[in-house]
């Protein structure tokens, strides 16, 4: 499959786990990848690999919570590529778990914000400038099923990820007559490095409200991920998918 030929995908959070994911399964269908990340070495990495497997693909060292970051690494996607059709944000921090609110530092509730929402928000206005140019665009924001439902101990995550949802729902309809769509996905617990710091009796709670009763995986991520940003999507916007092994009930 080609479905992602002559098209240029930004990723945030593509040095490793869903974002490393779903890069790969857009390089795999022919689309040229532009990996964000924070983490320098893992990203240099991370495109090696890419590379030796034949695949198109640049890193870029990116804070997303840094305005300047976002629009300088954005209009160097631009420059080097001249058009940018995808955008994935998948960048983003778990933060305190197991954790009561009155417990809770506000300096990582700011944390969180900085990265998960605000930089949510950063890379969605920066990289819609760029589609305009050519009317069309697929951006897809990583939810979280916790922000849906809520996780207790979890007051940061759980809030930002409700804000991630809000912000897809209100600009997918600014957007709605255009040819860009914007959407967002809400797991529940999927196996990454992300939740390996995740306090046990968390994640046990967690994985306890998935019906399948197991995590899901990077791979089942990319695969409807890369649907969403595709083509053949075109009647999506403005709406939280599903992949949470039965866990969601709207």
């Amino acid at each position: 499959m080609k479905r992602f030929e002559n098209q240029v995908a930004v990723i945030s959070g593509g040095a490793d786990g869903l974002g490393k994911g779903i890069g790969e399964r857009i390089a795999s269908e022919g689309g040229k990848i532009a990996l964000f990340d924070i983490n320098k070495i893992l990203l240099e990495q991370t495109i090696e690999v890419f590379k030796n497997k034949g695949f198109d693909a640049e890193g870029y060292v990116v804070d997303i919570s840094s305005e300047s970051s976002v629009k300088q690494a954005i209009q160097q996607v631009e420059e080097k590529f001249g058009r940018i059709d995808i955008m994935v944000n998948s960048a983003g921090i778990v933060g305190p778990t197991s954790t009561k609110i009155t417990d809770y530092p506000v300096e990582e509730y700011d944390k969180i914000y900085a990265i998960n929402l605000r930089g949510s928000f950063l890379m969605t206005k920066y990289v819609i400038k760029v589609m305009e140019k050519n009317n069309y665009g697929r951006i897809l924001l990583l939810a979280s099923i916790a922000g849906k439902e809520g996780n207790p101990f979890m007051a940061g995550y759980s809030s930002m990820k409700s804000g991630v949802i809000g912000l897809v729902k209100g600009i997918g309809k600014e957007y709605a007559q255009t040819g860009i769509t914007v959407n967002g996905l809400a797991p529940a617990v999927i196996k990454t490095t992300m939740n390996e710091n995740t306090a046990p009796e968390q994640l046990a709670y967690m994985t306890a409200k998935i019906p399948m009763g197991r995590l899901g995986t990077v791979e089942e991520v990319a695969a409807i991920a890369s649907w969403i940003v595709s083509k053949e999507a075109s009647f999506n916007t403005g709406f939280i998918f599903d992949i949470s092994g039965g866990r969601a009930t709207y």
